[in-house]
């Protein structure tokens, strides 16, 4: 699975890059919407997680610009303030909200229905 992690925090980014690496996931960082906008032109990615609040761009503009293109893609939305799942999923079957901070075990859950929707799309 392709992740673009995107996240202004410099720190967080990083280490979240290496949490989210494995063998089955290859995932590229990035500090701002435009940015992952860019990455995202070149060959899309199978999940976009994205802070709510970047500078520029704000992460929610962004998931509408992804979903303005291609509907059904899965997108996580994180942010530091209450963020009802209604209001990402609102968005898009495929948009999930994340309270930050979460845990790893919370994310690794979210993850797999990631990876279990994509594998249903591909078997379709």
């Amino acid at each position: 699975m392709r992740i673009l992690y995107v996240e202004d925090n410099c720190e967080l980014r990083e280490a979240m890059g290496m949490l989210l690496e494995s063998d089955e996931r290859q995932v590229t960082v990035c500090a701002t919407a435009e940015e992952a906008l860019q990455h995202d032109a070149r060959e899309p990615f199978d999940l976009v997680i994205t802070d709510v609040t970047l500078p520029g761009m704000t992460g929610t503009d962004l998931a509408r610009c992804l979903l303005g293109k291609h509907p059904a893609r899965w997108l996580v939305l994180c942010s530091g303030y209450q963020f009802a799942q209604e209001g990402a999923t609102a968005l898009g079957p495929n948009v999930r909200a994340l309270l930050k901070p979460f845990d790893m075990d919370e994310l690794e859950m979210l993850l797999d229905e990631v990876e279990a929707g994509l594998q249903a799309t591909r078997l379709s």
